[in-house]
């Protein structure tokens, strides 16, 4: 599913309906997803690593490998390593959840 519902959507969203959510490539959609799944895991202790940071450099001219699509793709990762992250708090409750780094995973 993408992202086009409404911000009360992502305020009330369960972890599966997050857990099925695609960014569509608007940065207000981001912004609701990570906080979103903040709250989620702040709710189950688990501590996430931080969000993505914004690009600031962006020239607007389309190009091909624009920093918005590392953006997004680093979105897209953080949003997975979350889940992950809140479905084992939910699964296995312990305090101090770290979210996996990319290099805990291989």
């Amino acid at each position: 599913m993408t992202l086009q519902d409404p911000p009360a959507f992502l305020a009330n969203a369960s972890l599966p309906q997050l857990a099925a959510i695609r960014i569509s490539g608007e940065l207000a959609q981001a912004r609701q997803l990570f906080a979103a799944l903040e709250r989620h895991a702040q709710a189950l202790g688990v501590t996430l690593r931080r969000t993505p940071p914004e690009p600031d450099t962006c020239c607007g001219r389309g190009c091909n490998g624009c920093v918005w699509e590392g953006f997004y793709a680093a979105t897209e990762f953080w949003r997975q390593d979350a889940i992950e992250a809140c479905e084992h708090a939910a699964t296995a409750p312990s305090s101090g959840i770290i979210c996996p780094t990319p290099s805990a995973r291989a």
